[in-house]
């Protein structure tokens, strides 16, 4: 059977959603196993149907699904899988979402707001998911909205090792893009032996994806700064902190980020010349007509598969970051 690693009685079964199938595919390809044959159509009126074509029961089934636009078509996908697997009696199914659906609601800001991603966690539980995995959650509190075990994977070491070797021979400051992010950026400060910048910003909360850039606590003036975050969306609050490390005599400046969501016009807006390089992974699928030439997409499959192998042989998935980097 396709799709199978065998470990005494358990089984490996890896199925994935149709939003970002390379992904999926890299990933087996790292586990060395196919994915199990799946059949996915969308209706006329929109309704999904999905489908095993071979047995799954009594498996530890892993369903992969990015969530780029449209999300909530992604979203439903992917719920409707988990329901066909726990109808299918799968042994254990867990959910590996790189990129957690509506993780920014998290909280409430104001009165009469959701809390989306309590929501999202909600819906796959009662679809069916025992265990969630997912890369870089834009709050660590998203692990306490599901009741069952949640992997945080971080590629901090993913993109580490690239900007260790790029960066080697330059003067960096890292740099935190608000106040919300200094932690990150902190722990990146530690890696790379260099100091921290943090901006300050004020948002419009009248207008979204709208900011303004206040002042920079921190040197920056002859450095290379490391802008650190979590997601890149339209691209503009990124350059407005470009432009005033630029302003405040940045020599260079290089944008650094898990998840390429890149919702219009982000692709022009990063090709600014106060950004000279950018460097994401492909926790979502980043398509050639928004790639350009100082944009660098690095593979986050080996980092996920190594956490699929450690949930499917009881082992440790925190290990894989135990001194990491």
């Amino acid at each position: 059977m396709s799709g199978l690693i065998a470990q005494g009685e358990k089984r490996l079964v890896l199925v994935t959603g149709r939003a970002h199938p390379e992904l999926a595919e890299d990933i087996a390809k790292e586990l060395g196993i196919e994915l199990s044959p799946t059949e996915i159509r969308t209706f006329a009126n929109g309704e999904i149907y999905a489908r095993y074509d071979e047995s799954i029961r009594g498996s530890d089934v892993f369903v992969i699904q990015s969530h780029p636009a449209p999300i909530n078509e992604w979203m439903m996908e992917q719920l409707i899988m988990l329901d066909a697997l726990k109808r299918a009696s799968a042994k254990r199914v867990t959910v590996v979402s790189p990129f957690f659906p509506y993780a920014r609601q998290d909280k409430k800001g104001r009165g009469r707001e959701p809390i989306s991603a309590r929501l999202m966690a909600d819906l796959y539980d009662t679809a069916g998911a025992n265990r969630i995995m997912s890369v870089d959650l834009h709050a660590a509190q998203i692990q306490g909205f599901f009741n069952g075990p949640v992997d945080h994977l971080f590629a901090m070491p993913v993109l580490l090792e690239h900007f260790r070797a790029k960066l080697a021979n330059e003067p960096v400051t890292m740099v935190s893009p608000d106040m919300g992010r200094v932690r990150v950026a902190d722990i990146w400060s530690d890696k790379m032996h260099a100091p921290l910048a943090i901006i300050h910003k004020r948002r419009d909360p009248r207008v979204a994806n709208q900011v303004s850039v206040h002042e920079i606590v921190g040197q920056v003036e002859g450095r290379t700064c490391l802008i650190v975050d979590d997601m890149i969306d339209t691209g503009r609050t990124i350059v407005k902190a470009a432009e005033a490390l630029k302003a405040n005599g940045a020599i260079k400046v290089v944008i650094a980020a898990t998840h390429a969501v890149f919702s219009d016009p982000a692709t022009e807006i990063l090709q600014s010349d106060f950004i000279d390089e950018v460097v994401v992974t492909d926790t979502l699928p980043v398509p050639e007509h928004k790639r350009w030439d100082r944009l660098t997409v690095l593979p986050i499959a080996p980092l996920i598969a190594q956490a699929i192998r450690q949930v499917f042989t009881d082992g440790s998935v925190t290990s894989l970051f135990d001194g990491a980097a």
